[in-house]
């Protein structure tokens, strides 16, 4: 091995650098009696080589943590690299923005699809190959100042319009007036965009971003986190999930975690709307489990987490991207858990097919509006008032600078079928003071539990907006039944306007009654 060389000006360079170093220093000691020579040599000796030891280390020690700084660079590059490449992301179509609903502001609003999709997965799953629909359906809200959030349930089996589409490819896909919510993705080649359009007609709610996940998804995420504790209020034993639980708390896994928010028949009174809170409880216990110090402070789970969550989404090109889905990921981290409220969007049983659902109105729009006002489900994180401009100054602009449709000189002909006299007049005067200058009163209408708008052909965007006029949901609008390019817009009142706020525009202060509703931070709830 080389032998290091002194420092320059530290010791004499010995002009024979064939004589061995302990030699030319001892020849270079001062002369001095032969035993006090030895002790100053040993002393001297022992000194240098201590010195040479700590020189030793310290070259060492830098050079090592140079080699872990090198190593650290490397690997956060490969780190992002590998997530990146994990990632899949799709470019939605949305069509005219003067279709959509206004933006949220710094509000977040995340569309989080379940897809039921059996692409890779063997036939225990049933439907063994199956592109998938939009099986499980949550709307993520987050409020501007992220003190709270709330997440919509929405059943597969809720009859809504679906509207026209475009895929990722440009391809126009044909709407329908009324079929299954499930439907929305998956169907005639259908894909995320148009789940996203058709939650924006539904709710009125304009949507940021979605993110898409699998059965494989539940399955690597809960092992990632070591497995999320659920609770079973009895055994539960059902065929079509697989599920076999006795009564009592359990930390699930993979197959078993995929198993339990699948199970429908074996809880409640079975269906869908059975296995929803099921979905809730395992969210928000995985939700407590990520955020919890037993995932944070280890290294191995964190990159677990990540590499799992990062090869199970697909999301919005808006997002797709490790950065852009950090930064998200630490909007929704900041909602303190017992401020993010669960609940299911108030539906009735389908008049027209016991099993299917429609919405309960006007409570389903009564919490629409509750989440694109803003307002929290959560009665310990109220948001803050708006800051009243400073004087002289200029009204803040709108949100969104998308020009709104054309309505002057749009027929309209208003019925009222509310079963009480007198709506259409006050609703007209209203309509034309909101730019519907064409806004008529026509004859009274059969009755009709809920109010609904048609339109005919080419008149789809006038319809959404006079919807918007009047706070009324997506799925009070629907193509004429008869369509007539010449005809107009036709409002026809139903019940639910009689148990309408005064104002449309003001938000609701008060969730529906009977809503059905968790917290994140509650441990007590067990499947029924």
């Amino acid at each position: 091995m080389h032998e290091e060389q002194p420092e320059a000006g530290r010791y004499r360079v010995d002009p024979a650098p064939g004589v061995p170093r302990q030699r030319r220093r001892a020849a270079e000691a001062p002369e001095a009696p032969a035993a006090e020579g030895r002790r100053d040599g040993r002393r001297r000796a022992a000194a240098l080589a201590k010195r040479n030891r700590r020189r030793r280390a310290v070259k060492w020690t830098a050079g090592a943590g140079a080699l872990v700084m090198v190593a650290g660079c490397g690997g956060a590059y490969y780190l992002y690299r590998h997530f990146n490449d994990n990632l899949t992301s799709v470019k939605v179509q949305l069509g005219d923005e003067s279709e959509r609903p206004p933006a949220a502001g710094d509000a977040l609003n995340i569309l989080v699809i379940g897809t039921d999709s059996r692409e890779g997965l063997g036939r225990e799953y049933g439907d063994e190959g199956s592109t998938g629909h939009a099986d499980t359906t949550l709307l993520f809200h987050i409020a501007k100042d992220r003190s709270n959030a709330t997440v919509v349930s929405l059943p597969r089996d809720l009859m809504v319009p679906i509207p026209e589409c475009l895929n990722a490819q440009g391809k126009k896909i044909q709407g329908s007036a009324r079929d299954m919510f499930n439907n929305s993705l998956g169907q005639e080649g259908r894909d995320a965009g148009c789940t996203w359009k058709t939650i924006e007609k539904t709710t009125g709610i304009r949507v940021d971003h979605f993110v898409q996940v699998n059965f494989e998804a539940v399955k690597t995420l809960s092992t990632a986190v070591g497995g999320v504790e659920v609770c079973a209020a009895k055994d539960i034993d059902d065929s079509g999930s697989h599920l076999k639980m006795t009564k009592g708390r359990h930390v699930i896994e993979g197959d078993e975690a995929l198993a339990f928010v699948r199970t429908r028949h074996a809880v409640g009174q079975g269906g869908d709307l059975t296995r929803i809170p099921l979905q809730q409880q395992f969210i928000s216990s995985m939700i407590r489990k990520i955020k919890s110090d037993d995932t944070l402070t280890s290294p191995t789970k964190l990159y677990k987490l990540a590499d799992a969550a990062t090869k199970a989404l697909t999301v919005d090109s808006g997002i797709g991207s490790v950065d852009k889905l950090k930064d998200l990921a630490l909007d929704i981290s900041k909602v303190d858990t017992k401020n993010i409220t669960f609940a299911t969007v108030p539906v009735l049983d389908d008049p027209k097919d016991e099993n299917r659902l429609v919405l309960k109105q006007p409570d389903a729009q009564q919490l629409f509006a509750m989440i694109a006002g803003d307002r929290s489900l959560t009665e310990t994180a109220a948001p803050p008032a708006p800051e009243a401009p400073a004087t002289g100054a200029a009204p803040a602009s709108p949100t969104t600078t998308t020009p709104a449709p054309a309505t002057k000189g749009i027929q309209l002909t208003v019925r009222n079928g509310s079963g009480k006299r007198g709506q259409s007049g006050p609703t007209v005067e209203k309509l034309r003071a909101k730019g519907f200058d064409k806004a008529a009163v026509g004859s009274d209408a059969p009755l009709a539990e809920t109010t609904t708008v048609s339109y005919p052909t080419g008149q789809e965007a006038q319809a959404y907006a006079l919807a918007a006029a009047l706070g009324l949901p997506g799925d009070a609008v629907r193509p004429a039944t008869k369509p007539d390019p010449k005809g107009g817009l036709l409002l026809v009142l139903g019940k639910d306007v009689l148990a309408a706020p005064a104002n449309p525009a003001e938000v609701p202060t008060e969730a529906p009654e009977d809503l059905q509703r968790v917290q994140a931070d509650d441990t007590d709830v067990c499947a029924k």
